[in-house]
Parts: C-alpha cells; sequence; structure tokens
C-alpha cells in the first residue's frame, strides 16, 4: 500500500489543499467543454462526460506526466464527427479503440521522442492558434439554441452574460495578486454562482446546455461487424485520431515540463492515452487526449502531482451520479470567463517582442500554423505543415553552406577540402566544384570538414568517381568518419568509390 501512495504521490513537499482545489476546479472547467463537444459531434451528452472522466483517471493514473489533464477533448472528436454520422456511433467506439491501440504501439515502439522535433515557431504558432479556438468556443456561449439553430443574445439577457463573464475574468485576473491560498478560478465559479443564487438572476446555465445526470459507464462491445470492410472504414479515422491525439498530448506535456521545470516521459504517456482510449471505446467514451486548457488551468492552481488529475475526474463521476442537480444550476458565464483567462494564458505574447528577432521564415511558419489551427481546428495538419516547412528551409539553408577549397600538393596531387553536409540538397553545388578536364591524374576530396549524409550524397560521388574515371584519372575520398564509412559500405556493389587508407581514422582499405 506504501508502494502504491508512492506511485501516485511521488516523495516532495505536497500542497494538499492545493492538489484538491485545483483538481474541483478541473472538473467544473471540464464538464461544459465535454457536453459541448458530445453535442457537436451529435452524441448523448453523457458520451462526453464518461470521456471526460475515463479519459482523466487512466491518464493521470498511468501517464507519464504528473498534473497534466486529459479528457474528452474537441480536437480529436472533430476528426471523428463525419464518421458518426455516416456510419453511427457504434463505429465510432471502434475507432477509438483502433486510436487507443496505435497509440500504444507508439508508445511501445518509443515514437513518442519525433515530438522534439517540432521548432520553436511551429510551438508559438500551434499555441496561439489554440488560444484563439479556445477563445471563440467561449464566444458561441453567448448564443440561444432554439431548434435545433442558435441565435445571439441580445438585450438585458446578453448585458447580464458579459458582466457575469467579465466579473469571473477580473477575479481570476486580479486574485492572484492578493492571494494564491485558492484557486483564482475556482473562486470566480463560486462568486458568480453564489451572486446568481442569491439574487436570482436569470441567466444561460450549464442545464440549458444539457443535463449531466446518469449512471456509471458500462462495458460494451462496439457492435459492427469484424471483418476488413469494417476495419477499412474505421481505420483512416482511427489513425488520425491517434495522431491529433498524440500531438496535442506530447505538446502539452512539453508546455508543462517548460512550466514547471522538470522532465515528463513521453512515451509512457503515449501508451497511457492509448490504455484511455481503448476503455473509451468499450464504455462508451468519446474518446480524447490531453487537455491543454485544463491543464494550464491545473498548473496555474498549484497542482503538479498525479492526485489533481485523480480528483478531477472522480469528482466529474460523482457529478454524473449525485451532483448533477447543483452543477447543472452554474452559470454558464463563470465558466466562460475561467476558460477565456486560459485562453489569454495559453496565448504566447512573447512571441510578439520576438518578431523582429526572430527570421522571417520563422515568422511566416508560426503565423501559417495559426492559420491553418484557426480555420481548419485541424491541429496535427498544422503542426505537420509547420515541421515539413521548417525541414525544407533547414534543407534550402544546409545545401548554400557546401564549399570546397581546392590546392596542389608537392607530389601534383589536387585537393578538395570540402566544408558542411554532402546531402541531396547540396549535391548540385557539390558536383560544380570540381574541374574534371583540367585537374591532375589524382584528386582527393578531404571530408574532415564534411560528412556524407544519404543515398543522394553516395550517388553523387559515385558520378563524379566515373567521370575521372573516363578522364582516365582516380578520385579518393579522405577522412570519412566511421558512420560515412559504414554508409558507403552498405552501397557496396551499388555504387563504386575510392576511399583511401585513413592512419588518422583507423579505417581499412578497400583493398
Amino acid at each position: 500500500m506504501q508502494n502504491l501512495l508512492r506511485f501516485f504521490i511521488p516523495k516532495q513537499n505536497i500542497n494538499y489543499k492545493n492538489e484538491l482545489l485545483a483538481g474541483l476546479t478541473v472538473a467544473m472547467t471540464m464538464i461544459p467543454e465535454s457536453l459541448s463537444f458530445a453535442i457537436l459531434a451529435g452524441l448523448s451528452p453523457l458520451t462526453g462526460l464518461y470521456a471526460a472522466f475515463l479519459m482523466g483517471l487512466v491518464t493521470a493514473i498511468l501517464g507519464g506526466r504528473p498534473g497534466m489533464v486529459s479528457g474528452g477533448a474537441g480536437a480529436t472528436v472533430v476528426v471523428l464527427i463525419a464518421l458518426a454520422a455516416a456510419h453511427g456511433v457504434e463505429y465510432l467506439f471502434a475507432a477509438v479503440v483502433l486510436a487507443g491501440i496505435l497509440q500504444i504501439l507508439v508508445g511501445i515502439f518509443k515514437l513518442g521522442k519525433l515530438v522534439r522535433l517540432i521548432p520553436q515557431p511551429v510551438m508559438y504558432g500551434f499555441l496561439n492558434g489554440l488560444a484563439v479556438i479556445i477563445f471563440m468556443a467561449q464566444l458561441a456561449q453567448f448564443k440561444i439554441i432554439e431548434n435545433g439553430t442558435g441565435t445571439w443574445m441580445q438585450g438585458p439577457a446578453l448585458y447580464l452574460m458579459a458582466g457575469l463573464t467579465l466579473l469571473a475574468v477580473g477575479i481570476v485576473y486580479f486574485l492572484p495578486r492578493l492571494t494564491r491560498a485558492v484557486p483564482a478560478s475556482l473562486v470566480a465559479i463560486l462568486v458568480v454562482f453564489g451572486i446568481v443564487h442569491l439574487f436570482n438572476i436569470e441567466t444561460k446555465k450549464v442545464i440549458d446546455i444539457a443535463t449531466v445526470s446518469g449512471s456509471l459507464p458500462s462495458f460494451h462491445i462496439p457492435q459492427i461487424p469484424l471483418n476488413l470492410e469494417s476495419l477499412k472504414i474505421i481505420f483512416p479515422y482511427a489513425l488520425v485520431m491517434a495522431g491529433v491525439g498524440l500531438i496535442e498530448s506530447l505538446l502539452t506535456l512539453n508546455i508543462v515540463d517548460e512550466l514547471t521545470n522538470t522532465k515528463g516521459q513521453s512515451n509512457r504517456e503515449a501508451a497511457a492515452q492509448g490504455i484511455a482510449n481503448i476503455t473509451n471505446g468499450f464504455f462508451g467514451g468519446m474518446g480524447g487526449c490531453a487537455m491543454n486548457a485544463q491543464t494550464m488551468v491545473n498548473i496555474g492552481a498549484g497542482a503538479r502531482t498525479r492526485l489533481s488529475a485523480i480528483i478531477g475526474a472522480l469528482t466529474i463521476l460523482l457529478i454524473i451520479l449525485i451532483g448533477a442537480p447543483v452543477i447543472e444550476q452554474i452559470p454558464v458565464a463563470a465558466l466562460v470567463g475561467v476558460m477565456m483567462m486560459v485562453a489569454i494564458g495559453t496565448f504566447e505574447w512573447a512571441s510578439f517582442k520576438m518578431i523582429r528577432k526572430m527570421p522571417r521564415h520563422d515568422i511566416f511558419i508560426g503565423m501559417l500554423v495559426a492559420a491553418i489551427t484557426i480555420l481548419l481546428h485541424n491541429l496535427a495538419l498544422a503542426v505537420l505543415i509547420g515541421v515539413v516547412l521548417s525541414a525544407l528551409v533547414f534543407a534550402w539553408k544546409s545545401a548554400k553552406r557546401i564549399r570546397a577549397r581546392p590546392f596542389i600538393d608537392e607530389a601534383g596531387s589536387k585537393h578538395y577540402e570540402l566544408y558542411g553536409p554532402l546531402f541531396f540538397g547540396s549535391i548540385t553545388a557539390f558536383l560544380d566544384k570540381f574541374e574534371v578536364a583540367t585537374d591532375p591524374e589524382t584528386v582527393i576530396i578531404d571530408f574532415r570538414e564534411s560528412k556524407v549524409v544519404d543515398m543522394s550524397a553516395i550517388e553523387a560521388l559515385h558520378k563524379l568517381t566515373d567521370k575521372y574515371h573516363k578522364a582516365g584519372k582516380t578520385l579518393y575520398l579522405r577522412h570519412l568518419s566511421t558512420d560515412c564509412r559504414q554508409l558507403l559500405q552498405n552501397a557496396n556493389g551499388i555504387i563504386e568509390v575510392n576511399v583511401e587508407e585513413d592512419p588518422e581514422y583507423k579505417v581499412m582499405s578497400d583493398g
């Protein structure tokens, strides 16, 4: 039992009050978001709440990042809307299970570290775009839904909703400057709730979105035909959902790492997300991933262990079972105010200060990622495009760095001292630097300050060797590093290059 407690709550100075209050606050902010996303996907409201409970509990226990909160996130649910509309909710549950399996495989094969390839400008664009999405989603709460269509509030209803929202925003903004004894978000919710209840104010409440009353989730195998045709239907959705969920989860993990100066375990988190989604698929949840906004609320409230996320998940379950009548009376304005402040806190305001200092291509990539995130609500696509563009820019800049310094030694051999990496982007500039017709019989390329990177580079060396051979001359390669020699040896029989014996690098001659 003692070891189990140490797993959940590591040895450190823990503020149990902060963990408890943070968990309660997270639960309050997660409920309307989960309900909204479930309704948006055409699902039962309880499907969203079950996802919030199951994702939150499983990832809190098994995840690789204490303090991070997972739930029924919109980023993953949006992916599955078309599937649910075309084939029904059972196919959605099956896709969630398959997505979970794919995420577990990412964790098992330790592919979570690939998130390190995401450049900082892409991170800025992702966070800024996500902040705008969170903020815009709150504006939708200023609509009244009637007969399936939404109309903007007007007159006193609008002014009252806006006033209560500004009150919540003010509390979240100013209270931390006075005291951090209690989470400002929770105080804002309680104050607005108290004012509305005390003065019997008529305003939009959680009950106006949907009821949150229900029972324990029950085990249920998705009722779809177990054949190749079903797999063809759900696999594309599952693949995209798994990718979106992992990208958002691992980016959130990195953000929490930076905020807390600690290190999370990306592969463990990937596996935990997969287990949580499989659990969702078999217990009637819509699946999900890490929730950036709720995680920021949790960390901002002082939570640093798994305890707060566990409390948040269990609170949601208690609300489903017994607390619905109270929670349904919470003014939506209070929750909107809290989430607006989360959006403001998520936005990387420092990126504006760095615009003049950042390279133009980084500024463009950051703005493009933010725009795609906002316009398409496709976080995975935005990050993927950002990473690809960053890689292309890096390849282009690296390709221009290839240089060669020629000189002739006492024996009459011509040397080309190469500088910069030799790869697919730089081979054209590399080949242009050699004067095959006028060079002497022996030519040596010195790779002391260069590196053979890929198959394109090897092919370029092969072509150059062949040109010198046809001209009756011999080309040698010198000072190749161990990994470059291994690359050449792997291509032996496909291409031919002359590697000169080099005692300094302790390499073997080709003879």
